[in-house]
């Protein structure tokens, strides 16, 4: 039996992070990166390189845990299978919760990190 929760989960997870690598290219890192002048820190090209690259390994991740609520999806859970569901589905509450509160509700991903953490821990119980 398939989690259709833990699947729409893994859904949302990669399209988030496909939205999050490709809007933030676009709108925050490539013209962070290009403005001039360039703040002291972006001046080093290696601290640039691990600027653009962390925001992508970012979105890298986010699929790793997209493949693992998948993996979990196909398998009826028992403890080791709920702990890990509910860890990730705690995760992205987390994110939530720091995405509405830097941004003060206009950040537009954190009803998506919502949902994906009530989607894991309604799947985890």
């Amino acid at each position: 039996m398939t989690s259709i929760d833990l699947v729409a989960a893994a859904a949302l997870t990669v399209g988030v992070s496909l939205i999050h690598s490709w809007l933030g290219e676009r709108r925050l890192i490539g013209p962070l990166l290009a403005s001039e002048p360039r703040p002291t820190a972006l001046r080093s090209n290696f601290l640039r390189n691990v600027l653009r690259y962390a925001w992508h390994l970012t979105s890298l991740a986010w699929i790793g845990m997209a493949g693992v609520m998948i993996a979990l999806a196909h398998e009826p859970l028992s403890g080791p299978g709920r702990l890990a569901a509910a860890l990730v589905g705690a995760t992205f509450l987390i994110h939530a919760a720091v995405a509405v509160g830097i941004s003060r509700g206009r950040h537009l991903a954190w009803p998506v990190f919502l949902a994906i953490g009530l989607l894991c821990l309604g799947a985890a119980r």
